[in-house]
Protein backbone atom coordinates (compact mmCIF):
# COMPACT_ATOMS: atom_id res chain seq x y z
CA UNK A 1 0.00 0.00 0.00
CA UNK A 2 1.20 3.51 -0.83
CA UNK A 3 1.37 5.26 2.55
CA UNK A 4 0.68 8.62 0.91
CA UNK A 5 -2.79 7.51 -0.19
CA UNK A 6 -5.80 8.98 1.55
CA UNK A 7 -7.50 6.35 3.72
CA UNK A 8 -11.30 6.23 3.48
CA UNK A 9 -13.60 4.23 5.78
CA UNK A 10 -16.88 3.19 4.13
CA UNK A 11 -19.62 2.21 6.63
CA UNK A 12 -22.38 0.57 4.59
CA UNK A 13 -24.32 -2.68 5.16
CA UNK A 14 -25.55 -3.20 1.58
CA UNK A 15 -22.75 -5.27 0.07
CA UNK A 16 -23.41 -4.28 -3.56
CA UNK A 17 -23.18 -0.57 -2.66
CA UNK A 18 -20.11 -0.89 -0.43
CA UNK A 19 -18.21 -2.98 -2.99
CA UNK A 20 -19.16 -0.56 -5.79
CA UNK A 21 -17.97 2.44 -3.75
CA UNK A 22 -14.80 0.58 -2.68
CA UNK A 23 -13.92 -0.42 -6.26
CA UNK A 24 -14.53 3.11 -7.55
CA UNK A 25 -12.50 4.78 -4.81
CA UNK A 26 -9.61 2.34 -5.23
CA UNK A 27 -9.63 3.00 -8.98
CA UNK A 28 -9.13 6.68 -8.04
CA UNK A 29 -6.11 5.85 -5.87
CA UNK A 30 -7.71 5.89 -2.40
CA UNK A 31 -7.06 3.20 0.22
CA UNK A 32 -10.47 1.86 1.35
CA UNK A 33 -11.65 0.10 4.52
CA UNK A 34 -15.20 -1.25 4.81
CA UNK A 35 -17.46 -1.81 7.84
CA UNK A 36 -21.02 -3.18 7.71
CA UNK A 37 -22.26 -2.05 11.14
CA UNK A 38 -22.08 1.08 13.26
CA UNK A 39 -20.20 -0.73 16.05
CA UNK A 40 -17.55 -2.12 13.64
CA UNK A 41 -17.30 1.33 12.03
CA UNK A 42 -16.51 2.96 15.41
CA UNK A 43 -13.87 0.29 16.19
CA UNK A 44 -12.23 0.59 12.75
CA UNK A 45 -12.30 4.39 13.00
CA UNK A 46 -10.45 4.23 16.33
CA UNK A 47 -7.84 1.71 15.14
CA UNK A 48 -7.20 2.98 11.58
CA UNK A 49 -7.74 6.79 11.92
CA UNK A 50 -8.99 7.30 8.34
CA UNK A 51 -8.78 10.64 6.52
CA UNK A 52 -12.48 10.55 5.61
CA UNK A 53 -15.61 8.51 6.39
CA UNK A 54 -18.47 7.70 3.98
CA UNK A 55 -21.42 6.77 6.21
CA UNK A 56 -24.79 5.10 5.58
CA UNK A 57 -27.46 5.98 8.16
CA UNK A 58 -29.63 2.86 7.92
CA UNK A 59 -27.26 0.39 9.58
CA UNK A 60 -28.44 -2.94 11.06
CA UNK A 61 -27.28 -2.42 14.67
CA UNK A 62 -27.56 1.35 15.24
CA UNK A 63 -28.50 4.48 13.36
CA UNK A 64 -25.52 6.00 11.53
CA UNK A 65 -26.23 9.28 13.37
CA UNK A 66 -24.88 7.55 16.48
CA UNK A 67 -21.53 7.13 14.69
CA UNK A 68 -21.42 10.90 14.06
CA UNK A 69 -22.22 11.62 17.73
CA UNK A 70 -19.43 9.31 18.97
CA UNK A 71 -16.76 10.49 16.51
CA UNK A 72 -17.52 14.22 16.87
CA UNK A 73 -16.74 14.11 20.59
CA UNK A 74 -13.03 14.29 19.78
CA UNK A 75 -12.46 14.25 16.01
CA UNK A 76 -12.99 16.65 13.11
CA UNK A 77 -12.32 14.01 10.39
CA UNK A 78 -14.65 14.73 7.41
CA UNK A 79 -17.82 12.61 7.29
CA UNK A 80 -19.92 12.31 4.12
CA UNK A 81 -23.35 10.79 4.72
CA UNK A 82 -24.56 8.53 1.89
CA UNK A 83 -28.19 7.77 2.61
CA UNK A 84 -31.52 6.79 1.08
CA UNK A 85 -33.22 9.22 3.47
CA UNK A 86 -34.25 12.26 1.47
CA UNK A 87 -36.23 14.17 4.12
CA UNK A 88 -34.93 17.67 4.76
CA UNK A 89 -35.10 17.03 8.53
CA UNK A 90 -32.77 14.00 8.18
CA UNK A 91 -30.22 16.05 6.26
CA UNK A 92 -30.40 18.91 8.76
CA UNK A 93 -29.99 16.55 11.74
CA UNK A 94 -26.94 14.81 10.24
CA UNK A 95 -25.31 18.14 9.30
CA UNK A 96 -26.10 19.72 12.66
CA UNK A 97 -24.50 16.73 14.42
CA UNK A 98 -21.32 17.42 12.44
CA UNK A 99 -21.48 15.62 9.08
CA UNK A 100 -19.62 17.60 6.41
CA UNK A 101 -21.84 16.66 3.49
CA UNK A 102 -24.96 14.65 2.61
CA UNK A 103 -25.41 12.66 -0.61
CA UNK A 104 -28.71 10.90 -1.27
CA UNK A 105 -29.06 7.47 -2.91
CA UNK A 106 -29.20 6.75 -5.77
CA UNK A 107 -26.08 8.85 -6.35
CA UNK A 108 -23.84 9.72 -9.28
CA UNK A 109 -20.31 8.40 -8.79
CA UNK A 110 -18.77 11.56 -10.33
CA UNK A 111 -20.64 13.67 -7.77
CA UNK A 112 -19.54 11.43 -4.89
CA UNK A 113 -15.89 11.63 -6.01
CA UNK A 114 -16.15 15.43 -6.30
CA UNK A 115 -17.52 15.66 -2.77
CA UNK A 116 -14.78 13.35 -1.46
CA UNK A 117 -12.14 15.60 -3.07
CA UNK A 118 -13.83 18.70 -1.62
CA UNK A 119 -14.01 17.25 1.90
CA UNK A 120 -10.36 16.16 1.83
CA UNK A 121 -9.32 19.56 0.47
CA UNK A 122 -11.31 21.29 3.23
CA UNK A 123 -9.51 19.20 5.82
CA UNK A 124 -6.12 20.06 4.34
CA UNK A 125 -6.99 23.76 4.15
CA UNK A 126 -8.29 23.60 7.70
CA UNK A 127 -5.03 22.23 9.06
CA UNK A 128 -3.06 24.80 7.04
CA UNK A 129 -5.29 27.62 8.30
CA UNK A 130 -4.88 26.50 11.92
CA UNK A 131 -1.12 26.73 11.54
CA UNK A 132 -1.40 30.36 10.46
CA UNK A 133 -3.46 32.56 12.82
CA UNK A 134 -5.44 34.95 10.68
CA UNK A 135 -4.27 34.42 7.13
CA UNK A 136 -6.27 34.96 3.95
CA UNK A 137 -9.01 33.14 2.08
CA UNK A 138 -9.24 33.38 -1.73
CA UNK A 139 -11.97 32.15 -4.08
CA UNK A 140 -11.97 33.35 -7.71
CA UNK A 141 -11.57 37.15 -7.33
CA UNK A 142 -12.85 37.23 -3.72
CA UNK A 143 -10.28 37.68 -0.93
CA UNK A 144 -10.95 37.74 2.81
CA UNK A 145 -8.14 39.08 5.00
CA UNK A 146 -8.98 37.70 8.45
CA UNK A 147 -6.39 39.82 10.30
CA UNK A 148 -7.77 43.09 8.90
CA UNK A 149 -11.40 41.86 8.67
CA UNK A 150 -11.30 43.15 5.10
CA UNK A 151 -13.11 41.74 2.05
CA UNK A 152 -12.18 42.57 -1.55
CA UNK A 153 -13.58 41.49 -4.93
CA UNK A 154 -11.28 42.07 -7.90
CA UNK A 155 -9.11 44.28 -5.69
CA UNK A 156 -12.00 46.58 -4.68
CA UNK A 157 -12.88 46.68 -0.99
CA UNK A 158 -16.44 45.58 -0.15
CA UNK A 159 -18.11 47.35 2.76
CA UNK A 160 -19.88 44.73 4.89
CA UNK A 161 -21.62 45.19 8.23
CA UNK A 162 -20.07 43.36 11.18
CA UNK A 163 -22.78 40.66 10.99
CA UNK A 164 -22.36 40.23 7.21
CA UNK A 165 -18.59 39.87 7.63
CA UNK A 166 -19.00 37.30 10.43
CA UNK A 167 -21.34 35.18 8.29
CA UNK A 168 -19.01 35.32 5.27
CA UNK A 169 -15.94 34.52 7.40
CA UNK A 170 -17.72 31.56 9.01
CA UNK A 171 -18.70 30.10 5.62
CA UNK A 172 -15.16 30.59 4.27
CA UNK A 173 -13.60 28.89 7.30
CA UNK A 174 -15.77 25.83 6.55
CA UNK A 175 -15.39 26.01 2.76
CA UNK A 176 -17.06 23.09 0.98
CA UNK A 177 -19.12 22.15 4.06
CA UNK A 178 -22.88 22.68 4.23
CA UNK A 179 -23.62 24.83 7.29
CA UNK A 180 -27.24 24.59 8.41
CA UNK A 181 -29.33 27.67 9.15
CA UNK A 182 -29.34 26.64 12.84
CA UNK A 183 -25.54 26.31 13.03
CA UNK A 184 -24.97 29.74 11.42
CA UNK A 185 -27.66 31.47 13.52
CA UNK A 186 -26.37 30.05 16.80
CA UNK A 187 -22.79 31.04 15.94
CA UNK A 188 -23.67 34.58 14.82
CA UNK A 189 -26.51 35.54 17.19
CA UNK A 190 -26.20 33.00 20.00
CA UNK A 191 -29.81 31.78 19.94
CA UNK A 192 -32.77 31.13 17.64
CA UNK A 193 -36.18 32.76 17.54
CA UNK A 194 -39.08 32.82 15.07
CA UNK A 195 -37.47 35.51 12.92
CA UNK A 196 -33.92 34.10 12.89
CA UNK A 197 -34.02 32.33 9.51
CA UNK A 198 -35.56 35.37 7.82
CA UNK A 199 -32.90 37.60 9.40
CA UNK A 200 -30.16 35.27 8.10
CA UNK A 201 -31.69 35.20 4.60
CA UNK A 202 -31.83 39.01 4.50
CA UNK A 203 -28.15 39.22 5.52
CA UNK A 204 -27.22 36.60 2.90
CA UNK A 205 -29.09 38.52 0.19
CA UNK A 206 -27.15 41.66 1.15
CA UNK A 207 -23.81 39.79 1.13
CA UNK A 208 -24.51 38.33 -2.33
CA UNK A 209 -25.52 41.72 -3.70
CA UNK A 210 -22.40 43.41 -2.30
CA UNK A 211 -20.20 40.64 -3.75
CA UNK A 212 -21.80 41.30 -7.14
CA UNK A 213 -23.68 37.98 -7.37
CA UNK A 214 -26.78 38.07 -9.55
CA UNK A 215 -29.88 36.06 -8.50
CA UNK A 216 -29.27 32.39 -9.30
CA UNK A 217 -25.51 32.99 -9.64
CA UNK A 218 -23.58 30.57 -7.40
CA UNK A 219 -20.14 32.05 -7.90
CA UNK A 220 -19.17 31.98 -4.23
CA UNK A 221 -22.01 30.66 -2.07
CA UNK A 222 -24.57 27.94 -2.76
CA UNK A 223 -27.95 27.96 -1.03
CA UNK A 224 -28.83 24.36 -0.16
CA UNK A 225 -32.59 25.00 -0.17
CA UNK A 226 -34.30 24.43 3.16
CA UNK A 227 -31.02 23.28 4.73
CA UNK A 228 -28.33 25.97 4.76
CA UNK A 229 -25.42 27.51 2.84
CA UNK A 230 -22.10 26.28 1.46
CA UNK A 231 -19.05 28.26 0.36
CA UNK A 232 -17.58 26.84 -2.84
CA UNK A 233 -13.95 25.88 -3.32
CA UNK A 234 -11.81 26.87 -6.28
Amino acid sequence: MNNNKYKILVIEDEHNISSFVKTTLEANDYHVLVAATCKTGVMMFASHTPDLVILDLGLPDQDGLEFIRVVRKDSAIPIIVLSARTMESDKVEALDLGANDYVTKPFGIAELLARVRAALRTRRLGSDMLAVPGGKFTLHDLTIDYDRRQVTVGGDEIKLTQTEYNILAMLSEHTGKVLTYTAIIRFIWGSMDDGSVKKLQVNMANIRKKLGSKPGDNRYIINELGVGYRMLEE
